[in-house]
């Protein structure tokens, strides 16, 4: 060891001293060729080819949910998740009737497809923001469906929330059993 470091503790922390970085001499050769990058086609998820056509855009949300909606124009095809709507909503058809039902309002089921992307919630709340994200994105396809979308309370965003725990109780407003003696 140094003598420095064999010292007492009262004595000044050593300066560090910082050296000027001096780049290296290197004598002039071709810079490499970049390699184009390999995909490997078994490591990516194969999925179809989706042309660019015109796409309309609409976001839901309903409680906790969150639902990205696109509309292309189509035969119909609902989409949930990458699942069909049936599949997804697990034959509940007052869930399915819920997400058609601004497509019907409008009459244009069988023009667009919906392709939607929900998370956050449960599956009805999931359901009520894919309907807002559809009537939203009906919305800029032509603004003439205001009137009716609107009539039938499509365009409204639904605030009821869970109301938050208090302190004190089991929850919102149940409370532990009272006991006089």
């Amino acid at each position: 060891m140094t003598e420095e470091k064999k010292t007492t503790k009262k004595s000044a922390p050593r300066k560090k001293t910082v050296k000027a970085h001096t780049p290296a001499v290197v004598p002039s050769v071709e810079a490499p060729v970049a390699k184009p990058a390999v995909h490997h086609a078994a490591n990516r998820r194969a999925r179809p080819v989706k042309d660019d056509s015109v796409k309309y855009y609409g976001t839901g949300r309903r409680k906790e949910a969150v639902a990205r909606v696109t509309l292309r124009p189509g035969s119909g095809v609902i989409e949930v998740n990458g699942h069909d709507m049936k599949e997804y909503f697990c034959g509940r058809k007052i869930l399915e009737y819920q997400v058609t039902r601004p497509l019907d309002v409008a009459n244009v089921r069988t023009s667009y497809d919906v392709f939607a992307q929900a998370y956050g919630g449960g599956i009805p709340g999931q359901a009520g923001a894919v309907c807002l994200g559809i009537a939203r994105a009906l919305l800029e396809i032509s603004p003439d469906f205001r009137v009716k979308l609107k009539r039938e309370g499509l365009l409204t965003r639904d605030p009821r929330m869970k109301e938050r725990k208090k302190y004190g109780l089991k929850r919102a407003r149940k409370a532990f059993q009272y006991t006089k003696r």
